[in-house]
């Protein structure tokens, strides 16, 4: 267009837009207040307001990862930014496209240092692949298409764009074309030819995969993989992996190094598809960081930068693996009964109850490895790990996901201390009648720092130690909490309670909440 009456704030929108954003998770304030009025002339990109930037920068990332196009954020300034940091990281480490527009003051007013003047800049750059502020009004829908663009990477991931006040609300500016959405790498032909050989000599060779592997269509190739001989293991947290319904379920890498370390025990080749080689979440006192075995050879296939789905359908080709049968027999199972409440049979009964397609979000920590376990025998579902290790990303990317999908039933699992991070997350469920339930973990504990106080050998905690790792005084209560944000609330302690809850939450749609009372 060469309609030069528009704003930059209307060009930046307006251009984003054109290049297919249709979601903005957003929490402005002064500085932003021309994007918010040309948010409001653009029907289509639907504005959801968060009232933390952590749910804004969260829910962007799991729009993205069901939507496969970036969301935007809308941030106030350098501290903006930084309370949206954390989910920030978890989507870098997603490595989902991601468009955060960051207000900053006017370019004519930086000159004073203002209180919430910030060198954004240099805040944003290092969970940024790209970074570029917009300091003439003619560059502002150029470079908000070349953030679009660069968001896909490869490897996708988040990428900022500064706006400066003044820019925004000065006319000059025209739309720009553009939008190309650049696809991820494909494997060479020697890599896999390589990676086949190897295979056919080795004794005990396995695969470490993540990414486009892990989506629909992905585990029949997996089972493929297998069937040669191959042992296939997940990374230990994935952006996105389709399961359950009778399909291949691959072992997933543990959290805890110890048994990380087992997994690859006696292994004499390791590919990577779709990753890297494996590492420990933290440094341990005896403890080996990475896990690849002694002596062993590693291959490597392309890691998040590279189409892993694509390599292993090429390698399993190659060996001449016969075609897997797309799902095994299966049968809904029946919901836990009986005396005993805790992750493993409120698995049971989410295997049981959850509708086919659901969504699960992961935030759940300590409880929800067994809940993945148990939830390899129920109904097709995807589910959306906890990729960067900073708690307080559930809520939040069950929001994007639930924006994104509104046809399917998203389930969130948060431990109550990860819930507590970013609990305004249920407000913005309520606000837009999202259809998401949330199973809420209470142990009153930060249960997870409590396990790895015993497992780093800090040695036994004493009154102070043990205050920092418990929630319980004073006790959160969740359904009040909840209900005072719109979401309609209900605390269970036994099995069916829950299944109870479980069953009226999955076939009303809107937003709920279960606080799992754990022992």
């Amino acid at each position: 267009m060469t309609n030069t009456s528009i704003t930059g704030a209307e060009a930046i929108i307006g251009s984003l837009a054109d290049c297919g954003v249709a979601a903005c998770f957003a929490n402005p304030g002064t500085s932003e207040m021309h994007l918010v009025t040309a948010l409001d002339r653009e029907p289509r990109i639907r504005s959801v307001l968060c009232l933390f930037e952590g749910v804004a920068t969260g829910a962007a990332d799991g729009y993205a990862r069901m939507a496969g196009v970036p969301a935007l954020t809308l941030l106030h300034l350098g501290p903006g930014y930084l309370n949206g940091g954390a989910n920030i990281h978890n989507a870098r480490r997603a490595f989902v496209p991601m468009v955060n527009l960051i207000g900053d003051h006017a370019v004519t007013h930086r000159q004073y240092d203002a209180p919430l003047a910030s060198d954004i800049a240099g805040l944003a750059g290092p969970n940024s692949r790209w970074l570029k502020s917009v300091d003439t009004v003619t560059d502002a829908a150029k470079l908000a298409v070349e953030a679009f663009e660069a968001s896909y990477g490869p490897p996708p991931g988040p990428v900022s764009l500064i706006m400066p006040a003044d820019v925004a609300w000065t006319s000059g500016a025209s739309r720009a074309e553009g939008g190309k959405r650049a696809g991820l790498k494909i494997a060479s032909d020697d890599v896999i030819e390589e990676a086949g050989r190897a295979i056919t000599k080795a004794k005990r060779p396995a695969i470490l995969v993540n990414g486009t592997a892990l989506h629909a269509g992905g585990a029949e190739l997996l089972r493929r993989i297998e069937a040669q001989g191959v042992k296939v293991v997940t990374d230990t947290f994935m952006a996105r992996h389709v399961r359950g319904g009778g399909l291949y379920d691959a072992a997933r890498l543990p959290y805890f190094a110890e048994m990380a370390v087992e997994t690859f025990a006696g292994s004499d080749l390791l590919l990577i598809a779709g990753s890297k080689p494996p590492v420990a979440f933290f440094a341990y006192p005896n403890t080996p960081g990475a896990f690849t075995p002694p002596g062993a050879r590693t291959l490597n296939l392309g890691g998040p930068d590279t189409d892993s789905a694509d390599a292993i359908a090429r390698l399993a080709d190659w060996l001449d693996a016969p075609v897997a049968p797309r799902v095994v027999n299966w049968t809904r199972p029946e919901p836990a009964t009986g005396d005993k409440f805790n992750p493993h049979t409120i698995g049971m009964s989410l295997a049981a109850l959850l509708p086919e397609g659901a969504l699960i979000s992961d935030d759940g920590v300590t409880s929800g490895l067994p809940i993945y376990q148990a939830l390899s025998a129920g109904a097709r579902h995807e589910w959306l790990g906890h990729t960067g290790g900073a708690i307080g990303q559930g809520m939040p990317v069950a929001v994007g996901a639930a924006v994104a999908r509104p046809d399917v039933k998203t389930v969130c699992l948060a431990g109550d201390g990860a819930g507590m991070y970013t609990i305004q997350s249920l407000w913005t469920m309520a606000r837009e009648n999202l259809d998401v339930v949330v199973i809420v973990f209470v142990n009153h504990a930060y249960r997870i720092l409590k396990i790895e106080l015993a497992r780093t050998g800090a040695g036994n905690p004493g009154p102070a130690a043990d205050s920092m790792l418990s929630l319980g005084n004073p006790e959160i209560d969740w359904v009040k909490l909840s209900e005072s944000l719109g979401v309609g609330a209900e605390k269970v302690s036994s099995c069916a309670q829950f299944n109870d809850a479980l069953g009226r939450a999955v076939a009303t749609r809107g937003p709920r909440l279960i606080a799992c009372m754990i022992p």
